[in-house]
């Protein structure tokens, strides 16, 4: 028995809730100009907009255009992000979000010219990391993975290889927005694109590990 229990959950593991369809997602800050065709999403980023709270810049923001769809429990998710970055602080990318005061946001963010992938973590106040890039990349995957009461962000060129980038704090069982973002603090807006959109469940790592103890040989 014990045996069939632990084959369950590995099982229950690879569940995947595959690529969502995007136009069952609900718009936060709705654009005037977006589209959904096969699979993707472009729209153009309303300008002077942002997600951002308090510290540093002394001012809250809470704006920019966010689809999304909600989830409980924990999960995998990313996307393929693209854009036409013009003026700084334009960004692109994922947003975990419970709500105005506690949300992660990452992917692209175009400062003083150049490419960084970038992560801001708010919970009450925002704080901001980036790593630059030498170079500009036509596109970056972002991925999040929620586990317990943390979600670690990675990002990669490529789709297969994956490198964390941050590990940030989250509320453990509250329910989350998920979705992607773009803003335009300073600019008049441009063009995102997002691709290959996805969440993938996984099982609570607390049950599975009570399980796995307690199951009956």
């Amino acid at each position: 028995m014990k045996k069939l229990i632990i084959a369950a959950i590995g099982l229950l593991s690879c569940y995947s809730t595959g690529a969502q369809t995007l136009e069952k997602m609900n718009w936060f800050n709705e654009p005037k100009e977006w589209n959904i065709s096969g699979g993707e999403l472009s729209m153009y980023v309303t300008p002077h907009t942002d997600y951002w709270r308090i510290s540093h810049y002394g001012f809250t923001v809470d704006d920019a255009p966010f689809l999304y769809s909600e989830y409980g429990g924990e999960f995998e998710a990313k996307v393929r992000i693209s854009g036409d970055y013009k003026t700084r602080f334009d960004q692109a990318g994922l947003m975990v979000r419970a709500d105005h005061e506690n949300y992660i946001k990452a992917g692209i963010e175009f400062v003083d010219g150049k490419y960084n992938l970038s992560v801001v973590a708010t919970h009450h106040t925002s704080d901001w990391s980036v790593i630059p890039l030498e170079k500009p990349v036509e596109a970056v995957w972002i991925k999040a993975v929620r586990r317990l009461d943390a979600v670690e962000i990675f990002y990669s060129f490529d789709d297969v290889e994956y490198t964390m980038m941050r590990n940030a704090w989250m509320e453990a069982n509250r329910p989350v927005k998920i979705g992607m973002f773009a803003a335009s603090p300073d600019g008049e807006g441009f063009e995102a694109r997002f691709s290959s959109f996805s969440v993938t469940h996984l099982p609570d790592k607390t049950r599975s590990q009570w399980l796995e103890r307690n199951a009956a040989e």
